[in-house]
């Protein structure tokens, strides 16, 4: 299979994956939770080990300890994942609120307007995203994650079409 086509079918995989996830938010974000919780787990386990290869006892003190709060956090995601899902939902609100304000701050002192109004816009839609969530909380929690990951998974799926195609097609632009 030629580059391009790769990533055609690669686009049209993670279209179909987040139209599934668009059209299923609540076990997409119970997914999304499980992947959350494996991952601390690894890392978890990934710190404890280290913490045994650290110098000094305030390394691997500071080591173990990181290394066994990440690993308490992912079995308690994973075993408890209706509260897993309020808390990330929590979080992540808080997450696009504090961003879509840097962006909002950040976005003023630009002063090409065009990247001025493209930063601007990206803070306004990271902020009324977290309002969003926030002002249905804790309601939203149960789809507010797949959600996200659909529209990632189909944006996603249509830039690597549309990459696939340029490909196809001579490539991108070069600029001198």
């Amino acid at each position: 299979m030629s580059n391009w086509l790769f990533l055609v079918v690669l686009g049209v995989v993670s279209a179909v994956a987040g139209l599934l996830a668009l059209f299923n938010p609540f076990p997409a974000s119970l997914a999304v939770l499980q992947f959350v919780g494996i991952a601390f787990l690894i890392i978890g386990a990934a710190q404890v080990f280290e913490a045994f290869r650290a110098e000094g006892w305030g390394g691997k003190i500071w080591s173990l300890l990181l290394g066994v709060i990440a690993v308490l956090v992912g079995i308690n995601l994973l075993a408890r994942p209706l509260e897993g899902l309020i808390t990330l939902s929590f979080v992540l609100a808080a997450m696009f609120i504090a961003s879509g304000i840097f962006k909002l701050v950040v976005g003023w002192r630009i002063h090409m307007l065009q990247l001025r109004y493209a930063v601007l816009i990206s803070g306004l839609a990271s902020l009324l995203i977290g309002l969003i969530i926030f002002a249905n909380f804790p309601a939203s929690a149960a789809t507010s994650l797949g959600i996200l990951l659909g529209v990632e998974l189909l944006s996603n799926g249509i830039s690597a079409i549309a990459m696939g195609y340029s490909r196809k097609t001579g490539g991108v632009l070069a600029r001198a």
